[in-house]
């Protein structure tokens, strides 16, 4: 399993600040800042992740590094998948949403392919590690 920073909340502060420091982007890493609505706050949340894209899909994965429940930025896009995406100089609204049973497999191996750590992360636990699509909102008129 990855190791996770003691207080990985000073650590996610820090790369947040430094990730809008640099203008919405880190060279050389595939990283989003993720914001979703608390589900039992109603309060934003923000969060640095790892991005793929596969075709012309954005893609976050819920593997928590391992662990063996979902993170709670997953479980709060089930509740409103009504999310802001920060990412490549860009902020926007988006809608996530988790892909299922032969596209989330056919994307999910797609992803081990270039980052097998994630074939690590779903081998040592009994849930199914969520690809999530995160789909520009469209605006009205």
């Amino acid at each position: 399993m990855t190791q996770v920073p003691a207080d990985l909340k000073a650590a996610n502060r820090k790369l947040i600040d430094e990730f809008r420091a640099a203008g919405r982007r880190l060279d050389g890493r595939p990283l989003l800042l993720l914001t979703t609505k608390g589900r039992r706050t109603g309060e934003p949340y923000t969060t640095p992740m790892m991005y793929v894209r596969l075709d012309d899909r954005l893609l976050v994965i819920a593997s928590a590094a391992g662990a063996p429940k979902h993170p709670d930025w997953y479980r709060n896009l089930e509740a409103d998948p009504a999310v802001t995406v920060e990412v490549d100089g860009e902020e926007y609204a988006a809608t996530a949403h988790a892909t299922e049973g032969a596209d989330r497999d056919a994307l999910f191996a797609r992803i081990v392919e270039q980052y097998p750590f994630f074939a690590d992360h779903q081998s040592g636990i009994d849930r199914t590690i969520p690809v999530v699509q995160l789909q520009p909102a469209t605006k009205n008129g």
